[in-house]
Protein backbone atom coordinates (compact mmCIF):
# COMPACT_ATOMS: atom_id res chain seq x y z
CA UNK A 1 0.00 0.00 0.00
CA UNK A 2 1.14 3.30 -1.17
CA UNK A 3 1.25 6.45 1.45
CA UNK A 4 -2.23 8.08 0.17
CA UNK A 5 -3.37 4.45 0.86
CA UNK A 6 -1.93 4.54 4.61
CA UNK A 7 -3.31 8.00 5.04
CA UNK A 8 -6.72 6.35 3.55
CA UNK A 9 -7.17 3.62 5.43
CA UNK A 10 -5.60 5.55 8.62
CA UNK A 11 -8.57 7.94 8.15
CA UNK A 12 -11.18 4.95 7.30
CA UNK A 13 -9.45 3.11 10.36
CA UNK A 14 -10.12 5.70 12.65
CA UNK A 15 -13.43 6.64 11.74
CA UNK A 16 -14.34 3.10 13.56
CA UNK A 17 -14.29 0.59 10.31
CA UNK A 18 -12.55 -2.73 10.48
CA UNK A 19 -9.11 -2.89 9.37
CA UNK A 20 -9.52 -5.88 7.38
CA UNK A 21 -12.47 -4.86 5.72
CA UNK A 22 -10.75 -1.38 5.12
CA UNK A 23 -7.40 -3.20 3.57
CA UNK A 24 -9.67 -5.49 1.38
CA UNK A 25 -12.12 -2.30 0.03
CA UNK A 26 -8.56 -0.61 -0.75
CA UNK A 27 -7.11 -3.36 -2.62
CA UNK A 28 -9.96 -3.92 -4.40
CA UNK A 29 -10.66 -1.02 -6.18
CA UNK A 30 -9.55 -1.72 -10.15
CA UNK A 31 -6.77 0.64 -11.25
CA UNK A 32 -7.99 0.53 -15.24
CA UNK A 33 -10.28 -1.21 -17.40
CA UNK A 34 -10.45 -3.71 -19.68
CA UNK A 35 -13.05 -5.50 -21.50
CA UNK A 36 -16.69 -5.02 -20.09
CA UNK A 37 -17.48 -8.46 -19.39
CA UNK A 38 -14.06 -8.17 -17.54
CA UNK A 39 -14.57 -4.90 -15.96
CA UNK A 40 -18.70 -5.80 -14.60
CA UNK A 41 -17.45 -8.18 -11.93
CA UNK A 42 -14.18 -6.66 -11.55
CA UNK A 43 -16.09 -3.73 -10.55
CA UNK A 44 -19.75 -4.37 -9.08
CA UNK A 45 -17.26 -6.31 -6.51
CA UNK A 46 -15.81 -3.05 -5.60
CA UNK A 47 -19.01 -1.31 -5.51
CA UNK A 48 -19.85 -4.30 -3.21
CA UNK A 49 -17.43 -4.03 -0.78
CA UNK A 50 -18.33 0.12 -0.85
CA UNK A 51 -21.42 -0.53 0.18
CA UNK A 52 -20.62 -3.01 3.03
CA UNK A 53 -18.25 -0.21 4.10
CA UNK A 54 -21.02 2.72 4.38
CA UNK A 55 -23.30 -0.13 6.33
CA UNK A 56 -21.00 -0.16 8.60
CA UNK A 57 -21.05 3.63 9.60
CA UNK A 58 -24.11 4.96 11.31
CA UNK A 59 -26.42 6.70 9.64
CA UNK A 60 -25.83 10.18 8.25
CA UNK A 61 -27.39 12.13 10.98
CA UNK A 62 -25.97 10.11 13.74
CA UNK A 63 -22.16 10.13 12.42
CA UNK A 64 -19.23 12.29 13.75
CA UNK A 65 -17.18 14.53 11.99
CA UNK A 66 -14.69 11.73 11.48
CA UNK A 67 -17.28 9.37 10.27
CA UNK A 68 -18.88 11.84 8.21
CA UNK A 69 -15.19 12.45 6.60
CA UNK A 70 -14.82 8.84 6.31
CA UNK A 71 -18.19 8.42 4.34
CA UNK A 72 -17.10 11.14 2.02
CA UNK A 73 -13.93 9.89 1.20
CA UNK A 74 -15.31 6.03 0.52
CA UNK A 75 -18.18 7.62 -1.87
CA UNK A 76 -15.79 9.98 -3.71
CA UNK A 77 -13.70 7.12 -4.33
CA UNK A 78 -16.51 4.72 -5.44
CA UNK A 79 -17.70 7.53 -7.81
CA UNK A 80 -14.33 8.21 -9.74
CA UNK A 81 -14.05 4.58 -10.22
CA UNK A 82 -17.86 4.48 -11.98
CA UNK A 83 -16.72 7.55 -14.29
CA UNK A 84 -13.68 5.49 -14.91
CA UNK A 85 -16.19 2.04 -15.41
CA UNK A 86 -18.25 4.49 -18.12
CA UNK A 87 -15.73 6.73 -19.83
CA UNK A 88 -14.66 3.51 -21.45
CA UNK A 89 -18.08 1.12 -21.04
CA UNK A 90 -20.86 4.16 -21.37
CA UNK A 91 -21.84 3.01 -25.04
CA UNK A 92 -21.41 -0.08 -24.79
CA UNK A 93 -23.77 -0.55 -21.89
CA UNK A 94 -26.35 1.48 -23.83
CA UNK A 95 -26.21 -0.45 -26.73
CA UNK A 96 -27.04 -3.41 -24.28
CA UNK A 97 -29.85 -2.20 -22.37
CA UNK A 98 -31.29 -0.91 -25.53
CA UNK A 99 -31.11 -3.92 -27.48
CA UNK A 100 -28.56 -2.44 -30.62
CA UNK A 101 -31.34 1.01 -29.90
CA UNK A 102 -34.10 -1.11 -30.48
CA UNK A 103 -35.78 -0.39 -27.71
CA UNK A 104 -36.52 3.36 -26.33
CA UNK A 105 -36.59 3.48 -22.49
CA UNK A 106 -37.02 6.59 -20.70
CA UNK A 107 -34.56 7.91 -18.40
CA UNK A 108 -36.65 6.73 -15.17
CA UNK A 109 -36.27 3.47 -16.83
CA UNK A 110 -32.82 3.29 -18.11
CA UNK A 111 -31.21 4.15 -14.00
CA UNK A 112 -32.67 1.52 -13.01
CA UNK A 113 -32.45 -1.05 -15.98
CA UNK A 114 -28.48 0.08 -15.60
CA UNK A 115 -28.96 -1.34 -11.64
CA UNK A 116 -29.35 -4.77 -13.07
CA UNK A 117 -26.85 -4.95 -15.50
CA UNK A 118 -23.76 -3.79 -13.41
CA UNK A 119 -24.50 -4.09 -9.76
CA UNK A 120 -23.45 -1.03 -7.98
CA UNK A 121 -23.51 1.25 -11.08
CA UNK A 122 -26.40 2.77 -9.96
CA UNK A 123 -29.07 2.43 -7.06
CA UNK A 124 -31.63 0.31 -7.35
CA UNK A 125 -35.12 0.71 -6.67
CA UNK A 126 -34.93 -0.29 -3.55
CA UNK A 127 -32.34 1.80 -2.63
CA UNK A 128 -33.69 4.93 -3.47
CA UNK A 129 -36.93 4.05 -1.99
CA UNK A 130 -35.19 3.68 1.00
CA UNK A 131 -33.77 7.58 0.90
CA UNK A 132 -36.70 8.65 -0.30
CA UNK A 133 -38.30 8.21 3.18
CA UNK A 134 -35.33 10.69 4.47
CA UNK A 135 -34.63 14.56 4.70
CA UNK A 136 -32.66 15.58 2.18
CA UNK A 137 -29.74 16.69 4.05
CA UNK A 138 -30.24 13.12 5.63
CA UNK A 139 -28.97 11.54 2.59
CA UNK A 140 -26.66 10.09 1.44
CA UNK A 141 -27.15 10.67 -2.07
CA UNK A 142 -27.11 7.61 -4.19
CA UNK A 143 -28.65 9.16 -6.90
CA UNK A 144 -25.87 10.94 -7.15
CA UNK A 145 -24.54 7.53 -9.33
CA UNK A 146 -27.25 8.08 -11.73
CA UNK A 147 -26.67 11.69 -12.43
CA UNK A 148 -23.23 9.83 -13.53
CA UNK A 149 -24.64 7.23 -15.63
CA UNK A 150 -26.37 9.63 -17.53
CA UNK A 151 -23.91 12.48 -17.97
CA UNK A 152 -22.12 9.76 -19.25
CA UNK A 153 -24.58 8.21 -21.61
CA UNK A 154 -25.43 11.61 -22.81
CA UNK A 155 -21.76 12.40 -23.60
CA UNK A 156 -21.95 9.04 -25.79
CA UNK A 157 -22.89 10.87 -29.70
CA UNK A 158 -25.52 7.76 -30.93
CA UNK A 159 -26.66 6.83 -27.16
CA UNK A 160 -26.95 10.58 -25.76
CA UNK A 161 -29.47 11.54 -29.35
CA UNK A 162 -31.39 8.24 -28.51
CA UNK A 163 -31.97 8.60 -25.01
CA UNK A 164 -33.25 12.09 -25.67
CA UNK A 165 -35.44 10.72 -28.72
CA UNK A 166 -36.91 8.69 -26.37
CA UNK A 167 -37.73 11.10 -24.06
CA UNK A 168 -39.68 13.11 -26.62
CA UNK A 169 -41.67 9.87 -26.80
CA UNK A 170 -45.40 10.34 -25.67
CA UNK A 171 -45.92 9.02 -22.86
CA UNK A 172 -47.73 5.73 -22.52
CA UNK A 173 -50.89 6.98 -21.00
CA UNK A 174 -50.66 9.83 -23.53
CA UNK A 175 -52.84 8.22 -25.97
CA UNK A 176 -56.00 6.88 -23.79
CA UNK A 177 -56.13 10.78 -22.73
CA UNK A 178 -55.66 12.08 -26.05
CA UNK A 179 -58.90 10.05 -27.20
CA UNK A 180 -60.95 11.62 -23.99
CA UNK A 181 -59.74 15.29 -25.20
CA UNK A 182 -60.70 14.79 -28.66
CA UNK A 183 -63.71 13.42 -27.57
CA UNK A 184 -64.80 15.67 -24.91
CA UNK A 185 -62.29 19.20 -25.52
CA UNK A 186 -61.46 19.30 -22.18
CA UNK A 187 -59.41 16.94 -19.59
CA UNK A 188 -59.09 17.03 -16.32
CA UNK A 189 -55.95 15.82 -15.13
CA UNK A 190 -55.87 17.21 -11.32
CA UNK A 191 -52.62 19.48 -11.49
CA UNK A 192 -53.37 20.33 -15.12
CA UNK A 193 -55.97 20.94 -17.24
CA UNK A 194 -56.77 20.91 -20.50
CA UNK A 195 -59.72 22.55 -22.50
CA UNK A 196 -60.07 23.62 -26.23
CA UNK A 197 -60.91 27.25 -27.18
CA UNK A 198 -61.55 28.00 -30.85
CA UNK A 199 -57.99 27.19 -32.73
CA UNK A 200 -56.24 26.91 -29.12
CA UNK A 201 -55.57 24.36 -27.15
CA UNK A 202 -55.47 26.07 -23.10
CA UNK A 203 -53.62 24.42 -20.41
CA UNK A 204 -53.68 25.05 -17.05
CA UNK A 205 -51.62 24.31 -14.29
CA UNK A 206 -53.62 23.53 -11.11
CA UNK A 207 -51.52 22.83 -7.76
CA UNK A 208 -53.16 25.89 -5.88
CA UNK A 209 -51.75 25.05 -2.34
CA UNK A 210 -48.15 25.45 -3.80
CA UNK A 211 -48.52 28.93 -5.90
CA UNK A 212 -49.04 26.29 -8.62
CA UNK A 213 -45.05 24.82 -7.78
CA UNK A 214 -43.65 21.86 -9.47
CA UNK A 215 -42.89 18.86 -7.46
CA UNK A 216 -42.85 14.53 -8.27
CA UNK A 217 -46.99 14.61 -8.36
CA UNK A 218 -46.99 16.79 -11.18
CA UNK A 219 -44.15 15.99 -13.32
CA UNK A 220 -45.45 13.07 -15.03
CA UNK A 221 -49.23 15.01 -15.31
CA UNK A 222 -47.63 17.71 -17.18
CA UNK A 223 -45.60 16.05 -19.89
CA UNK A 224 -48.43 13.87 -20.39
CA UNK A 225 -51.02 16.95 -21.00
CA UNK A 226 -47.94 18.46 -22.88
CA UNK A 227 -48.37 15.36 -25.13
CA UNK A 228 -52.13 15.86 -25.64
CA UNK A 229 -51.98 19.51 -26.27
CA UNK A 230 -49.35 19.07 -28.90
CA UNK A 231 -51.06 16.14 -30.71
CA UNK A 232 -54.35 17.02 -30.11
CA UNK A 233 -55.15 17.50 -34.00
CA UNK A 234 -58.86 20.17 -33.54
CA UNK A 235 -55.67 22.70 -32.14
CA UNK A 236 -53.38 25.06 -34.39
CA UNK A 237 -51.66 26.55 -30.91
CA UNK A 238 -50.77 25.82 -27.33
CA UNK A 239 -50.99 28.20 -24.69
CA UNK A 240 -50.04 27.84 -21.02
CA UNK A 241 -51.03 29.27 -18.15
CA UNK A 242 -51.21 29.43 -14.21
CA UNK A 243 -54.40 28.82 -12.64
CA UNK A 244 -55.77 30.45 -9.46
CA UNK A 245 -53.88 30.35 -5.88
CA UNK A 246 -55.29 29.43 -2.71
CA UNK A 247 -52.56 30.92 -0.67
CA UNK A 248 -54.26 34.00 1.12
CA UNK A 249 -51.71 36.53 0.20
CA UNK A 250 -52.46 35.88 -3.64
CA UNK A 251 -56.03 34.17 -3.23
CA UNK A 252 -57.90 34.61 -6.57
CA UNK A 253 -54.89 35.34 -8.55
CA UNK A 254 -53.72 33.15 -11.24
CA UNK A 255 -50.10 32.46 -10.71
CA UNK A 256 -47.43 31.19 -13.58
CA UNK A 257 -45.67 29.19 -11.13
CA UNK A 258 -43.20 29.11 -8.40
CA UNK A 259 -40.88 27.05 -9.97
CA UNK A 260 -39.92 23.59 -7.66
CA UNK A 261 -41.33 22.85 -4.40
CA UNK A 262 -38.66 24.21 -2.35
CA UNK A 263 -40.42 22.33 0.91
CA UNK A 264 -40.79 19.77 -0.79
CA UNK A 265 -37.23 19.14 -1.75
CA UNK A 266 -35.81 20.05 2.32
CA UNK A 267 -37.86 17.25 2.85
CA UNK A 268 -36.37 14.88 0.49
CA UNK A 269 -39.91 14.64 -1.75
CA UNK A 270 -37.95 15.88 -5.17
CA UNK A 271 -35.90 13.03 -6.42
CA UNK A 272 -32.89 14.18 -8.11
CA UNK A 273 -34.23 12.33 -11.90
CA UNK A 274 -37.29 14.97 -11.21
CA UNK A 275 -35.21 17.80 -13.04
CA UNK A 276 -33.78 15.55 -15.93
CA UNK A 277 -37.76 14.06 -16.88
CA UNK A 278 -38.30 17.73 -16.36
CA UNK A 279 -35.75 19.42 -19.33
CA UNK A 280 -35.67 16.08 -21.42
CA UNK A 281 -39.32 15.43 -21.25
CA UNK A 282 -41.87 18.05 -21.27
CA UNK A 283 -39.60 20.97 -21.66
CA UNK A 284 -38.04 19.72 -24.52
CA UNK A 285 -41.41 18.98 -25.83
CA UNK A 286 -42.41 22.37 -25.57
CA UNK A 287 -39.38 23.35 -27.66
CA UNK A 288 -38.94 20.33 -30.27
CA UNK A 289 -42.08 18.81 -30.23
CA UNK A 290 -43.25 15.25 -29.29
CA UNK A 291 -41.07 12.68 -31.82
CA UNK A 292 -42.00 9.42 -33.65
CA UNK A 293 -40.19 5.85 -32.92
CA UNK A 294 -38.69 5.82 -36.09
CA UNK A 295 -37.40 9.47 -36.52
CA UNK A 296 -34.76 11.36 -34.68
CA UNK A 297 -36.47 14.94 -34.55
CA UNK A 298 -33.35 16.84 -34.77
CA UNK A 299 -34.82 18.95 -37.36
CA UNK A 300 -32.30 17.79 -40.69
CA UNK A 301 -32.83 14.30 -40.68
CA UNK A 302 -36.26 14.28 -39.22
CA UNK A 303 -38.96 16.14 -37.92
CA UNK A 304 -41.09 15.76 -34.62
CA UNK A 305 -45.01 16.93 -34.08
CA UNK A 306 -45.43 19.95 -33.05
CA UNK A 307 -47.18 23.19 -32.41
CA UNK A 308 -46.23 27.17 -31.27
CA UNK A 309 -46.56 28.03 -27.77
CA UNK A 310 -48.09 31.08 -26.26
CA UNK A 311 -46.88 31.02 -22.33
CA UNK A 312 -49.51 33.91 -20.48
CA UNK A 313 -47.14 35.27 -17.15
CA UNK A 314 -49.38 36.83 -14.42
CA UNK A 315 -48.34 37.44 -11.42
CA UNK A 316 -45.06 36.14 -11.58
CA UNK A 317 -42.81 33.13 -12.67
CA UNK A 318 -40.02 31.89 -10.68
CA UNK A 319 -37.46 29.48 -11.12
CA UNK A 320 -38.46 26.73 -13.20
CA UNK A 321 -41.81 28.61 -14.49
CA UNK A 322 -39.34 31.36 -15.77
CA UNK A 323 -36.89 28.51 -17.63
CA UNK A 324 -40.46 27.86 -19.36
CA UNK A 325 -40.65 31.29 -21.10
CA UNK A 326 -37.29 30.24 -22.69
CA UNK A 327 -38.89 27.64 -25.09
CA UNK A 328 -41.76 29.50 -25.57
CA UNK A 329 -42.57 30.81 -29.32
CA UNK A 330 -44.41 33.98 -27.66
CA UNK A 331 -44.83 35.30 -23.61
CA UNK A 332 -47.49 37.84 -22.91
CA UNK A 333 -46.99 39.01 -19.35
CA UNK A 334 -49.39 41.18 -17.28
CA UNK A 335 -48.14 44.36 -16.28
CA UNK A 336 -47.47 43.85 -12.91
CA UNK A 337 -46.12 40.07 -13.08
CA UNK A 338 -41.78 39.75 -12.94
CA UNK A 339 -39.70 36.97 -13.33
CA UNK A 340 -36.62 35.32 -11.26
CA UNK A 341 -34.52 32.68 -11.49
CA UNK A 342 -33.32 31.96 -7.80
CA UNK A 343 -31.58 29.10 -8.58
CA UNK A 344 -28.08 30.32 -6.80
CA UNK A 345 -29.71 31.42 -3.67
CA UNK A 346 -31.54 27.26 -3.78
CA UNK A 347 -28.03 25.95 -4.29
CA UNK A 348 -29.03 24.24 -7.59
CA UNK A 349 -28.70 24.33 -11.63
CA UNK A 350 -31.77 26.72 -13.55
CA UNK A 351 -32.08 23.97 -15.82
CA UNK A 352 -31.24 24.73 -19.45
CA UNK A 353 -31.60 28.65 -18.49
CA UNK A 354 -27.84 29.27 -18.60
CA UNK A 355 -28.40 27.66 -22.55
CA UNK A 356 -31.25 29.53 -23.46
CA UNK A 357 -30.92 33.20 -21.35
CA UNK A 358 -28.08 34.39 -22.99
CA UNK A 359 -29.94 34.44 -25.86
CA UNK A 360 -32.71 36.27 -24.85
CA UNK A 361 -31.10 38.73 -22.84
CA UNK A 362 -27.12 38.40 -23.63
CA UNK A 363 -24.47 37.35 -21.63
CA UNK A 364 -23.88 39.82 -18.69
CA UNK A 365 -28.08 40.32 -17.88
CA UNK A 366 -28.22 36.21 -18.00
CA UNK A 367 -25.01 35.80 -15.11
CA UNK A 368 -26.61 38.48 -13.10
CA UNK A 369 -30.43 36.73 -12.90
CA UNK A 370 -28.69 33.28 -12.50
CA UNK A 371 -25.55 33.56 -10.15
CA UNK A 372 -27.31 37.24 -8.45
CA UNK A 373 -30.99 36.85 -8.18
CA UNK A 374 -31.63 39.80 -10.42
CA UNK A 375 -35.03 40.37 -10.74
CA UNK A 376 -36.55 40.76 -13.95
CA UNK A 377 -39.82 43.61 -14.12
CA UNK A 378 -41.94 41.89 -17.21
CA UNK A 379 -42.82 45.16 -17.86
CA UNK A 380 -39.26 46.82 -18.38
CA UNK A 381 -36.57 47.37 -20.82
CA UNK A 382 -35.05 43.96 -19.30
CA UNK A 383 -38.13 41.95 -19.07
CA UNK A 384 -39.25 42.77 -22.57
CA UNK A 385 -36.20 41.07 -24.06
CA UNK A 386 -37.93 37.82 -22.68
CA UNK A 387 -41.31 39.02 -23.08
CA UNK A 388 -43.00 39.89 -26.46
CA UNK A 389 -46.04 41.70 -25.35
CA UNK A 390 -46.90 43.46 -22.19
CA UNK A 391 -51.22 43.36 -21.38
CA UNK A 392 -52.93 44.77 -18.18
CA UNK A 393 -53.47 42.73 -15.10
CA UNK A 394 -57.10 42.60 -15.62
CA UNK A 395 -57.21 42.07 -19.49
CA UNK A 396 -55.15 38.87 -19.27
CA UNK A 397 -58.09 37.20 -20.86
CA UNK A 398 -58.95 39.45 -23.64
CA UNK A 399 -55.26 39.70 -24.20
CA UNK A 400 -54.96 35.78 -24.90
CA UNK A 401 -57.56 35.38 -27.52
CA UNK A 402 -55.85 38.16 -29.41
CA UNK A 403 -52.52 36.95 -29.50
CA UNK A 404 -54.29 33.26 -30.62
CA UNK A 405 -55.97 35.47 -33.34
CA UNK A 406 -52.65 37.07 -34.83
CA UNK A 407 -50.96 33.97 -34.31
CA UNK A 408 -53.24 31.72 -36.22
CA UNK A 409 -55.10 33.83 -38.86
CA UNK A 410 -52.87 32.96 -41.52
CA UNK A 411 -52.20 29.34 -40.79
CA UNK A 412 -49.65 27.61 -38.40
CA UNK A 413 -47.55 25.76 -41.07
CA UNK A 414 -44.64 28.43 -41.64
CA UNK A 415 -44.63 29.52 -38.01
CA UNK A 416 -43.67 25.82 -37.46
CA UNK A 417 -41.16 25.65 -40.21
CA UNK A 418 -39.74 29.00 -38.62
CA UNK A 419 -39.70 27.63 -35.08
CA UNK A 420 -37.65 24.87 -36.17
CA UNK A 421 -35.60 26.89 -39.40
CA UNK A 422 -34.16 29.15 -35.80
CA UNK A 423 -33.81 25.59 -33.66
CA UNK A 424 -31.11 24.57 -36.25
CA UNK A 425 -29.22 27.71 -35.22
CA UNK A 426 -29.94 28.13 -31.71
CA UNK A 427 -30.63 24.43 -30.30
CA UNK A 428 -29.82 22.10 -32.56
CA UNK A 429 -30.21 18.68 -30.97
CA UNK A 430 -26.43 17.52 -30.32
CA UNK A 431 -26.21 21.25 -28.80
CA UNK A 432 -29.08 20.30 -26.60
CA UNK A 433 -27.51 16.61 -25.62
CA UNK A 434 -23.91 17.83 -24.52
CA UNK A 435 -25.64 20.51 -22.73
CA UNK A 436 -27.29 17.65 -20.99
CA UNK A 437 -24.76 15.43 -20.40
CA UNK A 438 -22.89 18.63 -18.06
CA UNK A 439 -26.41 19.59 -16.86
CA UNK A 440 -27.17 15.52 -15.55
CA UNK A 441 -23.45 15.76 -13.79
CA UNK A 442 -23.50 18.87 -12.03
CA UNK A 443 -27.25 18.80 -10.83
CA UNK A 444 -26.66 15.45 -8.66
CA UNK A 445 -24.16 17.10 -6.88
CA UNK A 446 -26.11 20.50 -6.41
CA UNK A 447 -29.19 18.60 -4.99
CA UNK A 448 -26.92 16.43 -2.35
CA UNK A 449 -24.71 18.84 -1.52
CA UNK A 450 -24.97 20.63 2.23
CA UNK A 451 -25.03 24.07 0.74
CA UNK A 452 -28.75 23.24 -0.41
CA UNK A 453 -29.41 22.20 2.77
CA UNK A 454 -28.20 25.47 4.57
CA UNK A 455 -29.66 27.45 1.83
CA UNK A 456 -33.22 26.09 1.77
CA UNK A 457 -33.01 26.91 5.82
CA UNK A 458 -31.13 30.43 5.52
CA UNK A 459 -33.37 31.81 2.88
CA UNK A 460 -36.92 29.85 3.15
CA UNK A 461 -36.65 29.08 6.96
CA UNK A 462 -37.31 25.00 5.18
CA UNK A 463 -37.39 23.91 8.91
CA UNK A 464 -40.53 25.48 9.95
CA UNK A 465 -42.83 24.59 6.67
CA UNK A 466 -44.89 21.78 6.49
CA UNK A 467 -45.39 19.39 3.43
Amino acid sequence: MDADGDTLSGELIAAGLDPRHVHDWIGAEPARTADITTDRHRYSAFWDRTSALVAALPPKSARTTGQARAADRIFGIARESRERFLAAHAGTLYEELTDRRNQHLRLEELVFAAAAAVPGLTPTEDEVAAEDRLNQGDKDGVEIDQGIFLAQTLAVEEAGLHLCHAMLLPRPETEEHLARFVADGVLDLATARLERRGKAVMLTATNPRFLNAEDDSTIDVMETAIDVAILDPASEIAVMRGGKAEHPKYAGRNIFGSGVNLTHLYRGKIPFIFFLKRDLGYLHKILRGVARPGSLPDDVRGRGIEKPWVAAVETFAIGGHCQILLVADYVLAADDAYMTLPARREGIIPGFANLRLPRHTGDRIAREAIQYELKLVCDSRQGRLICDEIASADAMEDAIDKVVAGLTDAGVVSAIGNRRAFRVGEEPLDLFRRYASVYAREQAYCHFSPALIANLERNWDAKNRTV
